[in-house]
Parts: structure tokens; sequence; C-alpha cells
């Protein structure tokens, strides 16, 4: 049985609501090699809520969901999945995550199908795809649009599609969880309405989604919550902004995506 989050004064309990903390970062500090980059950050997502996070280049966004996977150690607080602590946290398939701006194999020779079918490995059996798992790929690959290119080399394909694989390889666990950094990024339109129209499709659903975005775009009528960072901090934290662009933010003046990456260390959901 997985434990309800701890209550306090930090908020970390039950919201009045009663909906559960999917996640929690509780007092997140961080550093991507010497370099702090979170500090004190708190963030809480109740399930079912679509909560972004948004903020100018450098600001901490994807590192935030990147801790929040435990890909990057935090150096102080500490981070819950669905009221777990991190560390002992294994319900990975629990948990769809789709990175940044990566090709979808890695630069492994693999077919489109075979990609997402790497995604639904966490709830098959002995690591043996049975019938249900096949029909949950070929629904995450229907979702996205890419059915009729299933077999299909990944390499093959556009930037926008490698997106849209990547999405489906999160979708075909069936998580509960989706978590997003800048999905819309440097994709052409046909797939930013694709994404647009599976995020409202699993929004219907009940899933739980945090979505690091450049500008709300096409997903403003589906975000429930938006959470600003600025130099590793959050400084607003409720309603999104209702205009788009470099003037919307509360709080700091340009967004950019977030380019600074460090090489990841090993997690319980990307191995």
């Amino acid at each position: 049985m997985i434990p309800e989050p701890r209550s306090g004064a930090d908020g970390g309990g039950e919201p009045e609501d009663g909906r559960q903390t999917v996640l929690a970062l509780r007092e997140v500090s961080a550093r991507l090699g010497a370099r702090p980059v979170l500090h004190g950050v708190d963030v809480r997502v109740r399930r079912g809520e679509v909560v972004t996070l948004l903020g100018a280049n450098g600001s901490g966004k994807s590192t935030a969901v990147r801790v929040a996977i435990g890909q990057v150690p935090v150096s102080g607080g500490g981070v819950e999945l669905f009221g777990t602590p991190l560390r002992r946290f294994r319900d990975w398939a629990r948990v769809g995550y789709v990175p940044q701006r990566t090709t979808a194999a890695g630069g492994v020779p693999a077919t489109v199908s075979e990609v997402v079918a790497s995604g639904r490995l966490s709830r098959a059996k002995l690591g043996f795809l049975g019938r249900a798992d096949r029909a949950a790929i070929r629904a995450a690959l229907d979702e996205v649009g890419m059915a009729d290119r299933a077999k299909d080399p990944v390499e093959a394909l556009s930037g926008g599609q490698h997106q849209r694989v990547l999405i489906a390889r999160a979708l075909a666990s069936e998580p509960e969880l989706l978590i997003m950094d800048e999905p819309m990024a440097g994709v052409d339109l046909e797939s930013q309405q694709v994404l647009a129209r599976t995020l409202a499709a699993q929004v219907e659903r009940g899933t739980t989604v945090l979505l690091v975005l450049h500008e709300l775009g096409p997903l403003e009528p589906l975000i429930d919550r938006a959470i600003v960072l600025r130099d590793g901090c959050v400084r607003h934290d409720g309603p999104p902004p209702r205009a788009v662009g470099q003037h919307a933010l509360p709080g700091h003046d340009h967004v950019h995506p977030h380019s600074g990456a460090a090489e990841p260390v090993r997690s319980g959901l990307l191995g």
C-alpha cells in the first residue's frame, strides 16, 4: 500500500479538496556540477492537475523535472512521488517522462514500434510483452498519429515525428503522472496540434500532467496552474498568465527554452 503524503505546516498533506499530492518537491535545492541551480523550490502537483513550469533560460525548469524523476540528485530538501520518498519509489510504470529534444532511439537502430515498446517494459511481466502490452503500444501509436509508421526506422522521421514517438513511448505504460520537458520546442505545427489533442485526451482520462513550456501556446486552455521559476526560485504559483509571450510571465522579462544540461545520473525511470 502506498503511504499517504505527510501532513504539516509546509502544506504537504492532503489538499482541502481531498485530491492526493502526486508529486511534491519540498524545499528542494540542487546543483549541476558545482553550480547551484535550484534554491528551496516547493512544487506540489495534485491528482488530475495540469501544471506548467515557466521561466527564462537557465531558471531551473528542466532541472526541477529531472530532480522529480531522480536524474539530478538533490543537495537539500526532498522529493515524493505518490506519497513515497523518491529514494524508495519503485513503481515507475505510474510515471511517463518525455525528455527535452532528444532522438527517439538515442542513435541506436530501431523501429518506431520498438522504441514505443520500450516504454511498456515497466509493466510487462518478466520482461515479455503480452496481448495487453501490445494493445497498449498500438493505442499509444494511434494516439499520436504514428500507427502507420510503426515499422519505419526512427532515423527516417522528422523532428516533430521523433517527438511524437517519445510521447507515445511515455504513454505506453499508461501512466498516472505524465512529465513533459519542452514538448513543443522545435516541432512542426502538425505535431504541435497532435500533441495538444493527445494531451487533451490524457487530461480527459484524469492523467496528472507536469509540463515545462517555453510559452503556453495551444496548450493554454488545458493548464490549471503555472509555476514561474526565476534564478532557481519559485516566483509565482497560481493561475496561468492570460497572454502568451515574453511579457506574460510574472516575475521575469524573457523566456527561452532551457538548454543547460548535465550528464544524467541513473534513475529508476530511465535506467
